[in-house]
């Protein structure tokens, strides 16, 4: 299969949400363009601007947030798409501080047991976690009740 066929085929993957480099390495390499022709799909789109892991991270990254994430899930997430270290960084660095997204969610929920639990799920520093919950604690007078 020709090159141009690797970025039409890259286009239509595109179509529907950003993708890493990496991730869209892989989805070629699914369909069986060779090594050469992703290559030079991967370059052709990156150079076009279709194609920015910086923007596919800062995107991720807010969306992760918006739904929850902490820090920890976002790098992971981020990291697993096959993004560099230093641009995942870049893109939570960008994000509102882990210790006020926690913040809200306690707000949400409450602070009991299973609000620290459902915190330490989604990938939130057990500082942040701790921090608010010892605020929220405070706060609301129940600090006999977790102990």
């Amino acid at each position: 299969m020709p090159a141009e066929d690797a970025v039409e085929a890259a286009l239509q993957a595109l179509r529907h949400r950003d993708l890493s480099a990496a991730d869209l390495e892989r989805r070629l390499s699914g369909r069986g363009f060779s090594e050469e022709d992703r290559a030079v799909a991967v370059a052709t789109l990156q150079r076009t601007g279709v194609l920015d892991d910086r923007r596919f991270a800062e995107l991720r990254a807010a969306a992760l947030a918006g739904r929850g994430a902490g820090d920890a899930l976002i790098h992971h997430e981020l990291e697993r798409a096959g993004v560099e270290s230093d641009l995942v960084a870049d893109a939570v660095r960008l994000l509102e501080p882990e210790s006020e997204r926690a913040r809200r969610i306690v707000d949400r929920r409450g602070v009991d047991a299973r609000t620290i639990r459902y915190l330490a799920s989604k990938g939130f520093a057990e500082e942040s976690v701790a921090a608010v919950v010892d605020s929220g604690v405070v706060a609301s007078g129940r600090a006999d009740e977790l102990g």
